[in-house]
């Protein structure tokens, strides 16, 4: 029997009927994205915080971003400008000095130094930016304006309907009823809002729409304090109203859509007001382009909504759905609930053109730089998920940053292309103590291009993605050195699990990163023969010659060199049989005895969301499906997973797509199985207890 698509989304529409500071709902396309309060609008910022490392205010949860949206403050002294060249540190490895964009000074040669202001502006630009705050405001009989506030709503009710992708807000501010309604265009950078009120009508109620300059603070996308440094200007249009803004060397453009009734005016240096005369509706439509040039056509409310009425449903029809309804295991609601609104929300944060940040197109992390060890755990799903397109977007990014990865290879001396860490748009690498130094983010384009074909087989797959798959492979290929033990990565390296970021200079062969060297040296070898070209015989000899992971006390440590394993952070040593297929690296018996090690004692309090997919993919691939549904549900303060579905971290990461990718990563591989599985739905318990329909999915490697 088929699964009743609309049914299984549907009871997990997310319904609020208070304000919850944590728990915003957003709307987006995965190139644009609006996050709202309770209102349906972004009215209450500051109650929707995200806090600094340091525990103070650092930014809001209601953003208005796009892939597009960044933002450069001038560099140097009088914008001469900081070169990355300006940060390198050159190590000793076992081919000789290689330099590296290090900010923290040369090992053992002094110690630490102060972080330089070319490292900071490096490290901050370009930042990401909000590209405006859209919320309710009061006005009184004299027409004087003041804040919405808390304590004038109540009766409040909000509804995101996932199978059509709007907010339905609906509450009584000040004695009288509003319903507000937002949703996004799914093809373009379009927002639309309609406001129903009687308070619309007497001129009570209007929109405030505010514009802030770039910040580049850690989190927070938007500095309200400086309104010198940037421009706001609104001009009357044919079709409504166009606000032009302009941000030191960048800009955009916001169009306004005329509707019956709107009027736009600009209130103050950076802001407007949308009101209404004469009618209790109030249709806000409002597009957002990088230039004016590019501003989307003009829409109304009503061609937006239905543009999305027609998406949404098409996106639950097609690809991948698991249904555990039936399920008498307690464990199942949960899991279902997860597993939808996590590909609601990767849909619309993290399948656009870019490789995601970690909080998506909700907030800033990292200054909205992306990191791209973590592009895996926001993108790999979409293929597994029978959605490849979704991944193709931001997989050709990496044709754009190509040329700089070949650059960063060559100066190091190295072959083929080595990818940086954390980035922006133009791929140029953030100096970074840790970043600059870890690995495991190499292997990466050649499983996201595998996973992409083998959902969607084509010639044109392998001609569009070749080029990227054969450069990865030509580092990885140059990187190892030869040794009496075979061919060893590192030093300097640091393994996926950072906790060995101290000893970098000295780290050497990390578990997880010996056999993902391993198992990428020989796809990129089957992408060779699709292109119908020869094994590469410096590939196959490192493959084969890699040293072998270090096991001590019958389990695999993280590295080869003391301390070998620190029970901190991530259990990355996992990886190696469960995010990758088995490879003749790995002993399954001894990775399922390193499972139970891991799960006998480790720190979870310092781990963070993919940690506990990991644990279930690789549960479920030595044949502990019981562990693996127990590791997903886990309940530790990282694995905490919101009403709207954000999976929580900390205040200061209070989202974490890597987390809601990895649990649709493991829920497909734990339902689908992998190549020689052997048995429908290995990951879930044959106990009777577990009910697993299925379709659409595909197979991981």
């Amino acid at each position: 029997m088929s699964i009743d698509r609309r049914a299984l989304v549907s009871r997990h529409h997310v319904e609020l009927t208070e304000l919850d500071g944590r728990s915003p709902l957003s709307v987006g396309n995965g190139e644009f994205c609006y996050t709202v309060d309770v209102t349906g609008l972004q009215t209450f910022p500051d109650l929707y915080p995200v806090e600094s490392r340091d525990g103070g205010p650092d930014g809001t949860l209601l953003g208005t971003q796009a892939q597009w949206g960044w933002h450069t403050v001038p560099a140097g002294d009088g914008g001469s400008g900081f070169r990355l060249e300006d940060t390198l540190i050159t190590y000793d490895t076992p081919r000789g000095p290689v330099p590296y964009a290090d900010m923290t000074g040369s090992i053992g040669a002094g110690g630490d130094r102060t972080d330089s202001p070319a490292e900071l502006w490096l490290r901050a630009n370009p930042h990401r930016l909000d590209l405006g705050r859209i919320g309710l405001e009061l006005l009184d009989a004299d027409g004087r304006a003041r804040p919405v506030t808390p304590g004038d709503l109540s009766g409040v009710r909000q509804v995101l309907d996932l199978w059509h992708g709007v907010i339905d807000s609906t509450f009584i501010l000040c004695g009288e009823p509003v319903r507000v309604r937002t949703v996004c265009h799914p093809d373009a950078d379009v927002l639309a809002v309609r406001i129903v009120s009687d308070a619309v009508r007497a001129g009570r109620l209007v929109v405030r729409l505010a514009f802030p300059y770039g910040s580049q603070s850690w989190h927070d996308a938007a500095d309200w304090t400086r309104p010198e440094a940037h421009r706001t200007t609104l001009q009357r249009t044919a079709g409504g109203w166009r606000v032009d803004r302009e941000l030191d060397a960048d800009g955009y453009a916001v169009a306004v859509t005329a509707t019956e009734g709107l009027t736009v005016t600009q209130t103050g240096a950076h802001v407007l007001r949308a009101a209404a005369v004469g009618t209790a509706t109030l249709d806000l439509v409002a597009g957002f382009a990088p230039s004016a040039a590019a501003l989307p056509p003009s829409a109304s409310f009503e061609e937006v909504h239905a543009a999305a009425a027609r998406h949404w449903p098409e996106f639950w029809s097609s690809g991948g759905a698991v249904e555990l309804a039936g399920s008498a295991d307690e464990r199942a609601a949960e899991i279902e609930r997860r597993t939808v609104l996590s590909q609601y929300l990767t849909a619309v944060n993290c399948a656009g053109s870019l490789p995601p940040q970690e909080t998506g197109l909700v907030c800033n992390s990292w200054r909205g730089r992306f990191h791209l060890e973590m592009h895996w755990w926001h993108a790999a799903h979409f293929a597994l998920w029978g959605r490849p397109e979704l991944l193709a977007r931001s997989l050709r990014w990496y044709h754009s940053a190509l040329d700089a990865a070949r650059a960063t290879a060559k100066l190091q001396g190295y072959a083929g292309a080595r990818w940086p860490k954390q980035v922006g748009p133009d791929a140029r690498e953030s100096p970074s103590p840790i970043g600059a130094f870890l690995i495991w983010q190499q292997p990466h384009p050649i499983h996201l291009a595998e996973l992409l074909y083998r959902a969607a087989p084509s010639r044109e797959v392998v001609e569009e993605f070749a080029e990227i798959v054969f450069a990865t492979a030509e580092f990885m290929a140059d990187f190892p050195v030869a040794t009496e033990r075979g061919f060893q990565l590192g030093p300097p390296v640091i393994p996926a699990q950072e906790s060995y970021g101290s000893i970098r200079a000295r780290a050497t062969n990390p578990t997880f990163e010996l056999a993902y060297w391993h198992w990428a040296l020989e796809t990129a070898q089957a992408w060779r023969a699709r292109a119908g070209l020869p094994p590469h015989e410096r590939w196959s000899a490192v493959a084969a010659g890699l040293a072998p992971p270090h096991v001590r006390d019958g389990v695999y440590t993280a590295i080869d060199v003391e301390p070998y394993t620190v029970r901190t952070d991530h259990p990355s040593m996992l990886c190696a049989l469960g995010v990758l297929p088995e490879t003749p690296l790995i002993d399954p018996a001894i990775m399922r005895a390193t499972l139970h090690d891991v799960l006998a004692d480790w720190d979870w309090d310092s781990t963070w969301g993919w940690d506990y997919p990991v644990l279930a993919m690789t549960a479920a691939r030595v044949g502990e499906p019981e562990l693996a549904v127990a590791a997903l549900t886990m309940p530790a303060g990282k694995n905490e997973f919101l009403p709207n579905g954000h999976n929580r971290q900390t205040s200061s990461l209070p989202l974490y797509l890597p987390g809601n990718g990895g649990v649709l990563a493991a829920v497909a591989l734990m339902a689908a199985g992998w190549d020689g599985a052997g048995r429908q739905a290995p990951g879930f318990p044959d106990d009777g207890r577990w009910t697993v329909q299925v379709e659409g999915l595909v197979p991981a490697p």
